[in-house]
């Protein structure tokens, strides 16, 4: 087993310090790092540099467009992919498939995909959408299937109920098709991620949600004829890190966190949140219930996050060694990849890449995959009056 692990691009609103707040419609709180090319540059650069495969880029009226943002750092990074934000309904679907072939070989294979379906109605209308959240998942369901059907190199005719085109043909498919994540916790989610999704994607919940959810989900992708003899289906899961030396040093930065959040704040952004369509938002409420106290779910699991921030809203916490322990129990329900942030993400990159990485090496669960490169000698003139050999 190798697992693969990617990191964040704060678009959504930039990085600091301490919890950037806001998603799902709520705009997000004082950052101290603006989202700009030259610090998000550090933050991929600083992804690849430790291992990480690809970086996600958050999606929403609130962030920096995921596609322009990303392409430009294709130009100041060097290996990390880019797991961009695929939006049905608000560009057509050959044009989305053209734009991923276009991306997709002149990078050089760095694109990777994570369908947004869209959860708040309310920001869905600013883009000029006013379909319903279930006709949404419709609508997906026939984007999708059009979209492969073109990198299949298919000539598509395809009338559906919200969709259709006529004699759609690619010319500039691409190589390699990129993978589809798909993350979604309704009935209408989980049917469209089943049939379409080669990663289902999943917020972190204590391990025996997660492990009904995989199980979910491979019912339903079963139900669908997806055979083991198919397209696999395989799971991810999208957390925030604190990982340090020492466990007590992890809950300390914990609660620092925790501290400059103020109740005014977590009021604020609960009510907004509540006003969320998303199953999956709910499902991150439940975990904290709006309350200070009680935040860790499970042990090394704490749900301070949300309690600003919408989406992915809890994050590992503990020793390196207990973040690995923790990695390895979600690897064993079926977990494959893994998503991860900090705050700050510049520094939390190195953090978690410098501390549980190599424990997870060591243990056979994850392989180095950078490019081993020559070290030069660190003292000056070292060489010098050495015989040529």
């Amino acid at each position: 087993m190798s697992l693969k692990f990617h990191w964040f691009l704060p678009t959504n609103g930039g990085d600091g310090r301490q919890v950037v707040g806001g998603g799902h419609g709520l705009s997000a709180g004082g950052s101290g790092r603006p989202a700009d090319l030259g610090y998000l540059t550090q933050v991929a650069r600083a992804a690849e540099a430790n291992g990480f495969e690809a970086a996600l880029t958050p999606a929403g009226a609130w962030c920096q467009d995921a596609w322009l943002s990303t392409a430009m750092l294709s130009q100041t990074s060097e290996r990390l992919k880019f797991l961009v934000a695929f939006r049905p309904g608000l560009v057509s679907p050959f044009l989305a498939a053209q734009m991923a072939g276009t991306y997709q070989n002149l990078t050089d294979g760095r694109l990777l995909l994570n369908v947004v379906t869209g959860g708040e109605s309310h920001e869905q209308r600013m883009y000029g959408d006013y379909l319903d959240k279930d006709a949404r998942y419709q609508r997906c369901d026939e984007f999708l299937e059009i979209v492969r059907r073109l990198w299949a190199g298919e000539t598509v005719d395809f009338h559906g109920e919200h969709l259709s085109v006529d004699a759609a043909r690619l010319d500039q498919i691409p190589d390699p098709v990129p993978a589809v994540y798909f993350g979604g916790s309704s009935p209408a989610a989980g049917i469209v991620a089943a049939k379409h999704a080669d990663v289902y994607l999943t917020w972190g919940e204590p391990p025996a949600a997660v492990a009904e959810k995989i199980a979910w989900i491979r019912k339903l992708a079963a139900e669908q004829g997806r055979g083991p003899d198919d397209r696999p289906i395989r799971f991810g899961i999208r957390m925030h890190t604190i990982t340090r030396d020492t466990a007590a040093e992890a809950w300390a930065e914990a609660d620092r966190l925790l501290a400059g959040i103020s109740p005014e704040m977590i009021a604020k952004v609960q009510q907004g949140l509540r006003l969320s369509e998303s199953e999956g938002q709910k499902r991150m409420l439940e975990l904290h219930g709006g309350s200070k106290d009680g935040l860790e779910i499970y042990p090394n699991v704490w749900a301070g996050v949300g309690l600003v921030r919408g989406g992915a809203g809890t994050a590992l916490v503990g020793s390196h060694e207990q973040v690995a322990d923790r990695i390895a129990e979600y690897a064993a329900l079926g977990i494959d990849e893994f998503v991860l942030s900090a705050y700050p993400h510049l520094e939390g990159a190195y953090w978690f890449g410098e501390g549980v990485l190599p424990i997870l090496a060591e243990r056979g669960l994850w392989k180095d995959e950078r490019p081993r490169r020559r070290h030069s000698v660190a003292v000056p003139f070292a060489a010098a009056g050495r015989p040529t050999p």
